[in-house]
């Protein structure tokens, strides 16, 4: 039997093998991934991109659900009380799974313990991003803007307590400027506003804006990691712009409910590694800039635990409130 041929058999096998899956649960019960942002954002084209290389390995839909609201807490929250039978995945996000939880009242999750890590599906840099009505399209140029106009130069987010929200204030602190947030529940809705010119800026994924950059429509200005990406060499990163603890990536991974079974992980792990190593699936990862893509749960886990770490730490010491 060829490996994906028995992969598929056994994880249909321990699919419905699972703890807490009724008579209901046959092969054709759809995989629903979870995204907690609205269609068209990073989140979602990449939840999208894996459920339609899953679904023939699995011989199953897998089917993307949009649950907006909370910078994802909302789907978040929902795949948390989930039963673990493999059913119910998220599309964990640095947002929902890192940063709301230190920010937001009323979470009632623990995203270091309340999930099963699957893989990391990408890491990306958040951009900062204009129209090209924008006249100023320079990091320099920005923070001067701020400081001829405190409080009146506003840049605008895929949500409150969003990687990007942060990067927004990790600018604010480092140049010493006074600006406008403004949140929005995920990224179509801000990339209206920033063409509409209802905003000056925007933080956005790299993962959401790199199309729009491509198709000439929108400008990016800077990038939010340490190191360029790969298919923006030419971008500067605002720590090389002179704002050196700007450092807020994006990044995106597979998640189950608690106590998914061990050879379920296994398989699913195996599954969706199959699917990142597929040509042109990591050529698309690569063109949003999405990178470090695969792995182990193990290494998924502690990559959210150190993400854990680093967030709550920061939004602790810069006094961030909402």
């Amino acid at each position: 039997m060829q490996r994906r041929q028995f992969l598929t058999a056994t994880l249909s096998g321990a699919l419905l093998a699972a703890p807490g899956l009724t008579r209901a649960n046959t092969a054709d019960t759809p995989v629903k991934i979870i995204v907690g942002f609205a269609p068209g954002g990073g989140t979602d084209v990449l939840a999208r991109l894996i459920g339609n290389g899953l679904s023939p390995i699995w011989k199953r839909p897998v089917i993307v659900e949009n649950r907006p609201g909370a910078t994802g807490v909302i789907a978040a929250d929902l795949v948390a009380r989930s039963p673990a039978d493999g059913t119910t995945l998220l599309m964990a996000h640095v947002n929902s799974n890192a940063i709301a939880p230190y920010l937001l009242d009323g979470v009632k999750y623990d995203p270091r313990k309340d999930f099963t890590a699957l893989s990391m599906v990408g890491v990306t840099p958040n951009m900062l991003t204009c129209a090209p009505t924008q006249t100023v399209r320079t990091v320099a140029g920005v923070v001067q803007a701020c400081r001829e106009k405190p409080g009146k130069i506003s840049f605008g987010s895929s949500g409150i307590g969003s990687a990007q929200h942060l990067a927004f204030e990790m600018l604010k602190i480092d140049a010493g400027i006074d600006a406008v947030h403004v949140p929005y529940k995920g990224s179509s809705a801000l990339l209206v506003d920033l063409l509409g010119g209802q905003i000056d800026y925007a933080f956005d994924t790299m993962t959401a804006a790199t199309p729009f950059v491509h198709q000439g429509k929108v400008i990016a200005i800077a990038q939010t990691r340490k190191t360029r990406a790969r298919s923006f060499p030419d971008l500067p990163t605002l720590a090389e712009s002179g704002y050196p603890t700007v450092d807020a990536a994006s990044w995106y991974g597979l998640v189950g409910p608690k106590g998914m079974p061990a050879d379920l992980v296994a398989k699913m792990n195996a599954d969706i590694n199959t699917v990142l190593a597929q040509p042109e699936v990591r050529q698309k990862l690569e063109s949003f800039g999405a990178e470090d893509a695969g792995g182990t749960p193990q290494s998924f886990q502690q990559i959210i635990d150190a993400e854990n770490t680093k967030w709550s730490a920061l939004i602790r010491k810069a006094g961030i409130k909402v």
